[in-house]
């Protein structure tokens, strides 16, 4: 098992992430929002993933034709932090570049989600 520490920007939201290998189902999306934000995303299980640091300094933005995907931001400098997953909505996605201790430009070959559809 592997602890990793996430945080925005300001470091006022910290998240531990429990993973039970290393970085699981990578992935970048195509859809309008995945696009624009540019963030390489990780699947975690919604109980391996806690906020331990800034709850209340997370705001959440509604996406996709059903409103299901969750995503949230940090209200104060804007930095993504992670999602619940539209497509399985038992794992949470989350913003591996948030991870200090990885350098999300090393990473190559990350196969794209195609969420246009959404």
């Amino acid at each position: 098992m592997a602890i990793y520490k996430l945080s925005c920007h300001c470091n006022s939201v910290e998240i531990e992430l429990n993973l039970k290998k290393e970085l699981e189902e990578m992935t970048r999306c195509n859809c309008s929002l995945c696009k624009r934000r540019g963030s390489i995303m990780a699947a975690i299980k919604l109980n391996d993933l806690k906020i331990i640091k800034g709850k209340d300094k997370l705001t959440k933005y509604k996406f996709g034709r059903k409103q299901h995907a969750e995503h949230f931001f940090c209200s104060i400098c804007g930095i993504y932090t992670h999602h619940q997953s539209y497509t399985k909505p038992e794992n949470y996605e989350f913003n591996v570049a948030c991870i200090d201790s990885i350098d999300s430009f090393k990473l190559k070959d990350i196969p794209i989600y195609d969420g246009i559809k959404l």
